[in-house]
């Protein structure tokens, strides 16, 4: 089966979370923008870092809870309530003054933004085939770096004028999306067991030794990708550049994502899937330890299509790896079970890395190095790490 056909065959589910996810992450600006909102605000990187830190916690949260609402409530209800939530969270900034209260918002945004990433993961795996998976999660990816193609660019020039309107946008488009999932998307829940009981998800993923190690390893790739939003501006405007040349370069990042990923992935979802996320959590690291060395803004590009290209290699295919290793009526305390660790990596990440920035520069990037070479030899031992079945016949 070639790509087009392939994308061509996609589940109209899929397509559906592909326009809600485009719009919602076309308006994340508050993630982009919260250090320099913070540090502009006279707060030191450190506290910068910690309210990101307090982002992650509240993302954990979202992947306990989301992943058991997944199964529970359904999935299309999960994503409606989770836009909701999140669209008055991001209304609360508006009148906030104080750290302390902006950081308990910044945590409850990665509650309730994050609260129906697994359900929208589940909902995928629930309606494509295993060949399917690794091109459908490519196309989910797509949908949100198409938004951060063009939304963290937009919110740069915004945030010179007002930083209210970003927060204004970021709620508006979370409505959007609870509206699309409303009205098009399918209320899926977990499949039943055979006991028709819903096992304990918990017990069984902590015998899972291949998986407990495979999701140490997105804690690692996630710490270490966390650095653009909370490190990489800082070294960025260190260097004398504009949070809107800042908004730029991360724009890059969705823009190469876009126009690259879904033929790379129809390459590499052929390949043994250990050696591609081995090979892209390495690349991650390279690219993080350039940031380091460079100063001009077409190095620091250069260093952005670096660790965008291992981002592509390791991320569609351990999406598409949980959605295989995971028992049907357990997706989504799967998927949640891989975002705490994800949102481990995002409290880790910023807090240390700021911390790290504060000493020295320099040092946060040659431990962005160290740690993805952990996450790529934490992924080598995984052993259950499963290949997609693609047909024989199949060609790109």
């Amino acid at each position: 089966m070639s790509l087009r056909t392939d994308i061509a065959v996609m589940p109209r589910p899929v397509w559906v979370l592909f326009a809600g996810t485009l719009v919602n992450r076309f308006g994340s600006f508050v993630l982009v923008f919260l250090a320099l909102y913070l540090t502009r605000k006279g707060f030191s990187a450190p506290q910068a870092g910690f309210a990101l830190g307090a982002y992650g916690v509240g993302a954990i949260g979202a992947s306990i809870v989301g992943g058991w609402l997944a199964d529970h409530i359904g999935r299309r209800n999960s994503i409606v309530l989770s836009m909701l939530l999140s669209a008055a969270v991001m209304l609360a900034f508006l009148g906030a003054e104080g750290y302390l209260l902006l950081v308990v918002l910044a945590a409850l945004a990665g509650f309730c933004a994050e609260l129906y990433r697994p359900a929208a993961s589940a909902l995928i795996a629930d309606v494509t085939e295993p060949a399917q998976r690794v091109t459908a999660y490519a196309l989910y990816r797509l949908a949100i770096n198409l938004g951060f193609a063009v939304g963290p660019a937009v919110g740069g020039f915004i945030a010179e004028r007002s930083f209210t309107l970003l927060f204004v946008g970021d709620a508006i488009t979370s409505v959007i999306y609870a509206g699309i999932a409303l009205f098009a998307l399918p209320n899926r829940v977990g499949e039943q067991h055979e006991t028709d009981e819903r096992r304990s998800a918990l017990p069984v993923i902590l015998r899972d030794t291949p998986f407990l190690l495979f999701i140490a390893s997105t804690l690692a790739a996630s710490a270490v990708f966390m650095q653009f939003v909370s490190s990489y501006p800082l070294q960025v405007e260190a260097y004398g550049h504009s949070s809107a040349m800042f908004g730029i370069l991360i724009s890059m990042n969705g823009v190469i994502i876009c126009l690259t990923e879904l033929p790379l992935t129809s390459y590499t979802r052929r390949r043994p899937a250990r050696r591609v996320m081995t090979l892209g959590m390495l690349v991650i690291g390279a690219g993080f330890l350039m940031t380091g060395f460079v100063r001009s803004v077409p190095l620091l590009m250069l260093t952005v299509v670096v660790w965008t290209v291992g981002e592509m290699l390791y991320f569609p295919m351990a999406s598409a790896h949980v959605a295989n290793v995971s028992p049907p009526d357990m997706r989504g305390r799967y998927q949640g079970a891989w975002g705490i660790a994800w949102g481990f990596g995002a409290v880790l990440g910023p807090v240390g890395g700021t911390a790290l920035f504060a000493l020295d520069p320099r040092m946060v990037w040659f431990v962005c190095a160290l740690v993805s070479a952990v996450g790529a030899w934490l992924v080598l031992h995984a052993t259950r790490v499963t290949q997609p079945v693609v047909p024989a016949a199949s060609q790109v």
